[in-house]
């Protein structure tokens, strides 16, 4: 059976009512399996302190069974229930990607109220928007730092409690810890051990989940309605695609189900880790390992031996350079290594290699892809990509590395997957093929330069079962975001390919219109600096005027080896050396290679490279490492002018 029918007739028989009782339906089929893996030595966890949990050793994981894990989930539901919580009320949830990020959400959905999410990263003004605009009438915060920043504008909001998931207890009576919120459940009765779902409130599939907000890159976020049934929906489309089909097997396809062991690191205040990473896996049955932060990822990734993980296209190039870095440590392990990545591109794309290049790519496993794969724990089946544009480029890298890299898109208004390429037959460039359930036509009156396409080009419009119902207290631009005949407007500019994939073009409003009437899209060219030894970041800038320019960020460690390499002594002020002569050579370098795939009216003409790299602490990328485009402009105003000055 080709895998589209087996996937549309497959039924993952997983999803219930509500995501509550999915999880306690998964918690109770799956008891005895690990269901989360916690690192010791991280957090000052107050459940760990009141032993409700045991320690785990420093600088490794301890394990939490499905039945454990409901357990504790249990009691705090009720241990909200008895702080007040009831049906529809919003609580917010303020703390970074971790075991117990997961367990409040259940609990709070559990009770049958709702959860909106907020990035640790947020500013007093944000907080104040995030908890104040839904109405929330309590929040779990971390830590005590997260603590002061929403005590620092209560008077603004109408909280009526407050959990700390870290820490002592708090000398306010309104501030529980998530220890003293737990005793409260078990105080009220809640066994943790009770084979019955009457710890789960009933809702139905229409009623709202969850509130998450747009991060914010065109203006203030808004709080996308995500209900249960929006949730449930794309969760049986992806295990339709991932999950234990039956015709899985005899083609040997890796798939999610309850063998899968998951390192989860993205927000999980953002929508795709959400689902992808949280709501998806608890209901297949995965254990989910919480990686200590962004930055020890080779160290968890060792710990962990994870099978999948889900991540952003930012993260893959940054692992990227790590795994050259490593392998370049001097210019013969560059040229093998430069050798072996040529080899499995061309490898990649044979249809059927010769036995020489079955054998040289044997020998660039040995010497280079093997060590990789190893350094990512050795048993990784393949990476899933979302939240941005990934280069093909790189990921035709991974791919000849076999590292798999199935690229996916989504929204936050989509619950978030819409298509996502298969474990069968994925195919770089793309971002897969429609999930089941989604029907998809475009807007060709929103294409740009259409004219090198093989399918249909223009805005994507949806319509599905995990398409939200609207943006909170914000009816016109609800309204807006809709079609006449109710088609959601993704904002996006795709190619409908005759294979039946979809080719992710460019943001339609984020896509250039030059002065002569020529569109170029930004990001295509932008994503061609992925793999750039010497280019760390890249913004392409141009609308309204004459020819593209560029602001570049150059990977000072890689251009400091390269200048000791050939003699040169550049400024020690980074400022002074991007004004360098011989570093504006070196990067105009990596501009001409990447203008050379372009079409002349998209090419860099002139550039700029700045001392600054775009994150979310200068606020110029969002939490999901978007660029803010507008704030980038605003940082660089005179820089940009100069370019067009007469």
């Amino acid at each position: 059976m080709d895998w589209r029918d087996a996937e549309r007739e497959y039924d993952p028989g997983v999803t219930r009512e509500s995501l509550a009782a999915t999880f306690d339906a998964a918690a109770r089929r799956h008891a005895d399996r690990v269901a989360q893996r916690y690192k010791g030595d991280v957090y000052d966890r107050s459940l760990v302190a009141g032993g409700v949990l045991d320690a785990a050793p420093d600088g490794d994981y301890a394990d939490v069974t499905y039945g454990r894990m409901r357990g504790v989930v249990r009691r705090l539901s009720a241990g909200f229930r008895e702080l007040g919580v009831a049906p529809g009320d919003r609580v917010g949830l303020f703390s970074n990607t971790r075991m117990e990020w997961a367990h409040a959400d259940f609990a709070v959905l559990g009770a049958g109220a709702v959860t909106t999410t907020v990035y640790t990263s947020s500013s007093e003004r944000q907080v104040r928007h995030l908890l104040g605009d839904p109405g929330a009438t309590g929040v779990v915060v971390e830590n005590r730092d997260l603590l002061d920043r929403v005590f620092a504008v209560e008077d603004d909001l109408d909280l009526e409690f407050v959990v700390l998931v870290d820490g002592d207890p708090h000398d306010r009576d309104d501030v529980y810890t998530l220890a003293e919120l737990y005793d409260l459940g078990a105080s009220a009765g809640a066994d943790p051990d009770a084979d019955a779902d009457d710890w789960v409130v009933d809702r139905d599939r229409t009623d709202l989940a969850s509130l998450i907000y747009t991060s914010g890159t065109t203006g203030t976020p808004k709080g996308a309605e995500l209900t249960h049934g929006n949730f449930l929906a794309n969760v049986d489309q992806c295990l339709r695609r991932f999950g234990d089909r039956p015709d899985k097997a005899a083609r040997e396809t890796p798939v999610i189900d309850e063998s899968t062991t998951a390192l989860s690191f993205l927000p999980l205040a953002h929508v795709f880790e959400r689902l992808a990473g949280h709501f998806m896996l608890f209901a297949a049955g995965a254990t989910v390992a919480y990686a200590e932060s962004p930055n020890t990822l080779r160290e968890d990734f060792g710990l962990v031996r994870p099978t999948t993980a889900t991540s952003v296209p930012r993260v893959y190039e940054k692992l990227y350079d790590a795994i050259r870095e490593q392998a370049g440590g001097s210019r013969l392990t560059k040229r093998v290594f430069e050798w072996a990545t040529d080899v499995g591109r061309e490898h990649y794309r044979a249809d059927d290699p010769s036995p020489s290049l079955r054998a040289r790519y044997a020998l660039a496993d040995r010497l280079v892809f093997s060590s990789v794969k190893e350094a990512l724990g050795g048993e990784i089946a393949f990476f899933i990509s979302g939240g941005g544009s990934l280069s093909a480029d790189l990921c035709e890298l991974y791919q000849a590395m076999g590292v798999p890299i199935l690229e996916g898109y989504g929204l936050t208004e989509t619950s978030p997957v819409l298509a996502v390429n298969p474990p069968e037959e994925p195919k770089v460039g793309t971002i897969g093929p429609p999930v089941v359930g989604v029907d998809v036509r475009v807007d060709s009156t929103v294409a740009g330069d259409p004219d090198d396409a093989a399918g249909e080009v223009g805005e994507l419009l949806v319509k599905g079962p995990n398409v939200f119902r609207g943006y909170r207290n914000l009816p016109a631009e609800t309204d807006a975001a809709f079609d006449d005949d109710g088609w959601f407007r993704t904002g996006d500019v795709v190619e409908l390919r005759p294979d039946g994939y979809v080719a992710f073009r460019e943001r339609a409003k984020q896509l250039l219109k030059l002065s002569t009437g020529k569109y170029v899209p930004p990001g295509a060219i932008e994503d061609a600096f992925a793999d750039s030894e010497y280019v760390e970041q890249a913004i392409v800038l141009g609308d309204a005027r004459k020819f593209v320019s560029a602001l570049v960020v150059p990977k000072f460690p890689a251009v400091e080896a390269w200048a000791d390499r050939e003699g040169y002594d550049l400024p020690d002020d980074r400022r002074a050396r991007c004004r360098d002569d011989r570093v504006r050579e070196l990067v105009q370098r990596e501009i001409d290679r990447v203008n050379a795939g372009f079409e002349e009216h998209e090419r860099i003409k002139q550039f700029r490279v700045v001392p600054e790299e775009f994150t979310e602490e200068n606020g110029l990328l969002t939490p999901t490492m978007k660029k803010k485009r507008r704030n980038i402009l605003d940082r660089y105003a005179d820089e940009v002018e100069m370019f067009y000055e007469p």
